[in-house]
């Protein structure tokens, strides 16, 4: 299976940079993994309601490129549908056995996704009402995808 990150800009810090790295590396036994980064807007401090709208079109023009019409598209979106580990090894299992062979993951930049992203995926998945800062979210999806991946072919890993 393909997995895409498709994820709004850079990830700077060395720490998560390694991060992703060693998750990375961990996934290459378990499925094709690509990540694709898109330059992010600059968000002016007092942004107004427009302005931030047209930072996230902007975004999402970039991130729409990529977006595959053969793929199935995960939007990360703070009011989406939660799964535990469980329930997300289960779905990535799913899709699988389904024929699905590739799997977007989408992450928006500092103000989040535009709705025609939101709109295009199969499903929008909340890790929690906190927001994190989308360079640990790519961490944290990374981890969840091989712990997923560990979970489906009933291989130990810390609880």
């Amino acid at each position: 299976m393909k997995i895409t990150i498709l994820a709004v800009g850079k990830v700077k810090e060395r720490f998560y940079r390694e991060a992703v790295g060693e998750f990375a590396k961990r996934l290459n036994r378990y499925c094709k993994l690509e990540i694709i980064e898109v330059a992010d807007e600059k968000t002016p401090d007092g942004a107004g309601e427009m302005e931030e709208k047209q930072i996230l079109e902007k975004e999402g023009i970039r991130l729409a490129k990529y977006l595959r019409d053969d793929a199935w598209v995960c939007a990360l979106a703070i009011n989406g549908t939660r799964l535990d580990s469980i329930g997300f090894s289960k779905k990535i299992e799913q899709l699988g056995i389904s024929g699905v062979s590739h799997l977007q993951f989408v992450i928006g930049g500092s103000l989040g996704l535009c709705e025609s992203v939101l709109r295009r995926a199969d499903l929008k998945l909340s890790f929690s009402e906190m927001t994190f800062p989308h360079q640990l979210m790519r961490v944290i999806l990374l981890e969840q995808i091989y712990r997923g991946y560990r979970i489906m072919l009933n291989e130990p890993y810390h609880k």
